[in-house]
């Protein structure tokens, strides 16, 4: 059978082996919330555990790339993680990695569309490598050399791409989940990718001060409302097929699309001081609430799939991505603090408290509320601890920069325009007709499973 990626057979042996992993390495990673050294040393050994996935850096490896069962996207979540870490601890550990793999990986028009991921990637792949380039610029991350691509200039570019293919010629708009029309969802609408664009568009917007990237990111928040994935109480469904002209809403809750939109949200607010803006990362943030239980209070959990152990290789990470925004959000909506603050304690204490496994003791659980190792061991659930656990720090660091103040990434408004011919001829293999056509059987069979997974909370 299959437990997280590994193979394990059913012999008292390994029984016993994690009955033991459990025991010999209780409390191994020591965590204060209201102590800044002591958060920091249990990132750190959070963070090394983390760090056993990936050998990208290894000579004849490939920089950038997680192994499998973990796909594209979520190495570039990974690296904006390391990201943060530095900008929390001021640990340079990781630091070249991360510069060697983004450089290796933003493809040659600096938007990460590396050719060897054609068969895959999505605007939401896409886009969290845009996240990770620009949290780089905000954080004021060591700049590459002067003749790569900058950190500013790659999130531009995933931008500007994206920009492009705004498509109102189904639902009236957005994004779709694929780039390529022989990629599995090409024809689905989701809010990931959308929310995604969203919030790189406001961050963008925050960072240059150009009113373009505001524009764009009125634009993707009305069509996300008018379209119906928002409803209105704030709560953000997960997307559409376009071949019903997105009417058919899949109507489950994902701990990172609330997320993705109260950054964004937040970064406008931040921006404009426009009182609408203030009034929506309110409500985003009072309907997140659904993701934090009450025993024990305020301690986070991915409630699509968590209690019923329907979670897949990616779903383990998003409850990280949703720590990583609220805490950047309490920087750019200040008013937020008192509400987000004691989640982001208990919580960080809650998920800290599961890192008892494995042989050093800091292998993280998947269940945070259990408060203890629950013998699952998965690279995305280990970066989501990680996160949560450095958001704790957000009181001991600056604001993200800005060009004007402070920021030092140089940008080039019109990156990412040399063109990625979307066609066969580009890829370093063929798509064949039988990819084509299973991509769209490939579609139907993803949303009965999403259905059957995790169906059950749309009634809820």
């Amino acid at each position: 059978m299959k437990v997280a990626g590994h193979s394990f057979r059913p012999s008292w042996a390994v029984l016993l082996t994690l009955g033991l992993a459990g025991l010999e390495s209780v409390d191994a990673v020591e965590l204060n919330v209201n102590n800044a050294d002591s958060i920091k040393s249990a990132a750190k050994d959070i963070a090394t555990n983390m760090m056993t996935y990936y050998t990208g850096m290894n000579p004849g490896d490939n920089p950038g790339n997680l192994p499998d069962p973990y796909y594209w996207w979520e190495a570039g979540a990974m690296f904006n993680s390391l990201i943060n870490y530095w900008y929390y601890t001021g640990d340079e550990t990781w630091n070249d990695i991360t510069t060697q793999a983004m450089l290796w990986q933003a493809g040659d028009n600096a938007a990460f569309m590396p050719a060897n991921q054609s068969k895959t990637e999505g605007n939401d792949d896409q886009v969290f490598w845009g996240f990770a380039a620009m949290s780089a610029a905000e954080r004021n991350f060591p700049n590459p050399p002067s003749d790569q691509p900058q950190w500013l200039e790659m999130a531009q570019a995933v931008f500007n791409t994206q920009a492009a293919r705004w498509d109102p010629a189904t639902c009236g708009g957005g994004l779709r989940w694929q780039i390529f029309t022989w990629n599995n969802g090409y024809n689905y609408k989701n809010t990931i990718s959308t929310g995604g664009f969203f919030q790189l568009a406001a961050r963008l917007a925050r960072y240059t001060g150009n009113q373009t990237y505001s524009d764009w990111a009125d634009k993707a928040w009305d069509w996300i409302t008018e379209v119906g994935f928002r409803s209105n109480e704030y709560n953000f469904w997960d997307g559409a097929s376009d071949l019903s002209d997105c009417k058919d809403i899949n109507k489950i809750e994902w701990t990172y699309n609330n997320g993705v939109f109260l950054l964004g949200a937040a970064s406008m607010y931040n921006v404009t001081e426009d009182p609408k803006w203030k009034d929506r990362v309110q409500k985003i943030l009072n309907a997140g609430e659904i993701f934090f239980v009450q025993e024990p209070p305020n301690v986070m959990y991915e409630r699509a799939c968590e209690t019923v152990n329907t979670c897949m290789v990616d779903q383990r990470s998003f409850k990280g991505y949703l720590a990583r925004w609220m805490a950047d959000t309490i920087h750019m909506a200040p008013f937020t603090h008192d509400q987000i603050m004691p989640k982001l304690r208990a919580t960080g204490q809650a998920a800290a408290k599961t890192c008892t496994g494995g042989e050093q003791g800091t292998t993280c659980g998947m269940r945070w509320t259990s408060q203890k190792w629950d013998h699952t061991k998965d690279f995305g659930q280990q970066m989501s601890v990680l996160e949560v656990v450095q958001a704790n720090l957000i009181d001991y660091v600056a604001p993200p920069v800005t060009k004007d103040h402070g920021g030092t990434s140089k940008g080039n408004p019109n990156a990412g325009g040399k063109p990625v011919n979307p066609t066969p001829d580009a890829l370093s293999y063929p798509i064949t007709t039988a990819d084509r056509a299973g991509a769209g059987i490939l579609t139907a069979l993803m949303m009965i499973t999403l259905g059957g997974s995790c169906g059950w909370l749309i009634w809820d």
